[in-house]
């Protein structure tokens, strides 16, 4: 690192793991550490302590992604279900000691669509939606040129666009969410339920919990069962990616995240889904891209947020 470079500490809290890193303004990651997230909230104090001190000197703001609602300028968590739900109420800048740092924090999802609407696959663009295809799937929608946030700073959680009215109960308190049934979990009980059941299939080689990853390559090698999962659940994000058309008209769709690594055997059926289902109203086909940062993407977004704190001050 050069001397008198300004550098953002930038933070991704995940459901599994803790991202954070040192990022210079220009969004060139120069160091990055990755932690598992702690069960309870003194364990999280105590790894937020020691990340603040390891990557908050010389910062010159700070910016953190975190899963649920958070209310930006505060960055209080507002609701938060699930494995990190002990975050609910507190304020991120003071869980990880930032003092007069500016800081500024957000939904993980609209944080990696800063990063890239600064730097990466979104440049240019003032109408878009990204989606982040992982554990869960996040998202986040540009209007105009500006990021929705909402009434209530909900805008933007489009894994819980509903595509199956009497689907199966959702970690929101929704039936029939996208994340239930395209996302890392949802495809991994579905393969799951396949070694259950005994079907033949090549899947019974990772048994007892074939990941996500493992899934995409036993249906891209041609295995009927793994290629039934893929189809159905490619089929419920293409639908729901079409009806997000509909509503935002948007001028292209980015897809972040573990399962986008897929490349073109999930690209290439998504477009001819959205082409099928949206062409005939919006005579032009929308381009659906991968994210162009390396990953993490999502702490170059939060380095891009940081970059927003510190021009308020």
């Amino acid at each position: 690192m050069k001397d008198g470079m300004n550098t953002l500490f930038a933070l991704d809290i995940g459901g599994t793991q803790i991202k954070a890193a040192r990022v210079s303004e220009s969004g060139q990651l120069l160091s990055l550490r990755k932690v598992p997230t702690p069960p309870t909230l003194d364990a999280f104090r105590s790894v937020a302590s020691s990340l603040a001190a390891e990557f908050g000197p010389g910062a010159i703001a700070a910016g953190i992604g975190c899963k649920g609602r958070i209310d930006e300028d505060s960055t209080r968590v507002l609701v938060l279900p699930g494995t990190l739900r002990y975050l609910e109420g507190h304020a991120l800048r003071d869980i990880f000691q930032l003092g007069s740092l500016p800081v500024k924090a957000d939904n993980d999802a609209r944080v990696a669509l800063r990063g890239e609407t600064r730097w990466g696959a979104l440049q240019g663009f003032s109408d878009a939606i990204m989606l982040t295809l992982g554990t869960g799937v996040g998202g986040g929608v540009v209007s105009g040129g500006r990021i929705l946030h909402g009434a209530s700073g909900l805008a933007g959680h489009l894994g819980h666009y509903t595509v199956h009215p009497d689907g199966e109960l959702c970690i929101c308190g929704n039936r029939g969410c996208l994340e239930t049934l395209f996302s890392a979990k949802a495809l991994e009980a579905a393969a799951y339920s396949v070694i259950h059941r005994g079907t033949a299939s090549t899947l019974l080689d990772k048994a007892p919990q074939p990941s996500c990853a493992d899934v995409f390559h036993a249906a891209q090698s041609g295995d009927p069962a793994a290629h039934h999962i893929v189809h159905r659940a490619v089929l419920a994000l293409g639908a729901a990616l079409a009806g997000l058309v509909f509503i935002f008209d948007p001028q292209i769709i980015v897809l972040g995240g573990q399962i986008a690594d897929a490349g073109d055997f999930l690209l290439l059926p998504l477009r001819q889904i959205v082409h099928d289902r949206t062409y005939a109203m919006l005579r032009r086909d929308v381009p659906i891209v991968r994210t162009s940062l390396d990953d993490p993407s999502g702490l170059l977004g939060a380095a891009a947020l940081a970059l927003e704190a510190a021009a308020k001050c």
